[in-house]
């Protein structure tokens, strides 16, 4: 009853820093009370607009009450129930039918694989998982062990993923690492012919997101495309920060008119909740049947509750027509975000990058921010993993063209 009693007067604040696995030496430790639409709030009365949307995964906006109702009718009717891919389970079901179709959605021509129509879905409890799953699932089809991805990219920081990712300071003190990855330059075609016969996929993002929001051409993509296409090499994109209507359009690589070989996905795709998933053809996604049977599992993906949240979020997007507001929001901000400090603005719809002269202009910028909502209105922003000159900017879809406007006016102040 007393160690009861003196853990009462310990704040919250010194239990997290106490108990919970740290990743920094400079966490934000803000204390959050409750979150809605594009407000975080404090114990204390503080409130910010998170303009990251929780690094890519808040869409909607922080609890949508669709979403929020999904959530809450699933719980009634019943949560985990077994393993993946064992029992019909209707959330599983409606939400891959729907993902399917959004990937099916339009008439116009676009370069594919010769694979067949992306399917059949996958899912995971994470955007790390679901690379995972691609890069299993290419070795198997391929029966070829050479996996090639960009210089800059981030794809997760489990050890295949890690694998992949094209930073050595990110991980060379968790060598040695999976054998057999290659790396090109994003957006150079010059680099394409690095994909040879040998190569059982390429793991790119559409648009490089850690790196700083680094777009490529319309022509490098499509020549991707056709390079995988010669060599029997599987294409994968990951969607996982640019998917559910980010860059302006349902998936990023709709604006390139061509279809990948495999589709990954998670963060917006969830309305908060964990999920992920990997997309493909029957015809490929089938070799985890046999040789061996079980060739990929997961005890947690797929998670009832977490469809339930995925689908509405799907369907909030889409009947709200959030899609079709990107691309204004975007031009509103870039705007109204004029400043001398600010050498360049790159973005795919609301997947912005906001550039200065340097990390010793941003970080006191970003935590000026953050402190405003000390005292009134505050602004979360950050930086990329492999850019730490540029601010991130990746609201949520339904931010609102007046709390742009008061947004914009933080960010220059803080500047």
């Amino acid at each position: 009853m007393k160690q009861q009693a003196s853990q009462g007067t310990i704040s919250q604040r010194q239990l997290f820093l106490t108990h919970l696995a740290q990743t920094s030496d400079f966490p934000l430790a803000l204390e959050i009370d409750r979150a809605e639409g594009v407000y975080l709030y404090g114990k204390n009365g503080e409130v910010w607009m998170d303009l990251i949307s929780g690094i890519g995964v808040s869409n909607v906006g922080h609890r949508h009450p669709r979403v929020v109702g999904a959530i809450k009718a699933q719980v009634d009717r019943y949560l985990h129930l077994m393993v993946y891919g064992e029992y019909v389970q209707s959330p599983q079901v409606d939400l891959a039918q729907a993902l399917v179709e959004t990937i099916n959605q339009t008439d116009s021509p676009r370069q594919c694989g010769v694979y067949g129509p992306l399917d059949n879905v996958y899912f995971t409890n994470s955007g790390t998982e679901a690379i995972e799953g691609a890069m299993k699932l290419a070795k198997r089809f391929t029966q070829r062990q050479e996996i090639i991805s960009c210089f800059n990219a981030y794809h997760g920081a489990t050890q295949g993923a890690l694998s992949l990712a094209g930073a050595e300071f990110f991980k060379q003190n968790y060598r040695p690492l999976l054998p057999g990855i290659r790396h090109i330059r994003h957006g150079e075609l010059n680099e394409l012919e690095k994909i040879t016969c040998r190569t059982a996929a390429v793991v790119v993002e559409v648009i490089q997101g850690e790196a700083g929001v680094r777009i490529p051409t319309w022509e490098y993509i499509q020549a991707l495309r056709q390079r995988c296409n010669e060599t029997g090499t599987l294409l994968i994109f990951d969607e996982i920060q640019t998917g559910f209507g980010r860059t302006g359009t349902f998936w990023a690589f709709e604006a390139f008119d061509v279809l990948p070989d495999v589709l990954v996905c998670a963060k917006g795709m969830g309305g908060g909740m964990p999920i992920g998933a990997f997309v493909a053809p029957q015809a490929v996604m089938r070799v985890f049947k046999d040789n061996p049977i079980l060739g990929h599992i997961t005890t947690f993906g797929g998670h009832p509750v977490s469809c339930a949240a995925s689908l509405a979020t799907l369907r909030v997007i889409q009947e709200e027509d959030l899609c079709r507001q990107v691309s204004a929001k975007a031009e509103l901000i870039k705007s109204r975000l004029k400043h001398p400090k600010i050498r360049e603005i790159r973005n795919q719809g609301l997947m912005m990058a906001i550039q200065v002269d340097g990390f010793a202009t941003l970080k006191p910028a970003i935590d000026r921010g953050i402190a405003a909502g000390l005292s009134s209105l505050g602004v979360i922003t950050d930086w990329f993993l492999f850019c730490d000159n540029a601010m991130r900017i990746a609201p949520p879809l339904t931010i609102t063209e007046t709390e742009i406007e008061k947004a914009c006016e933080i960010i220059l102040a803080s500047l």
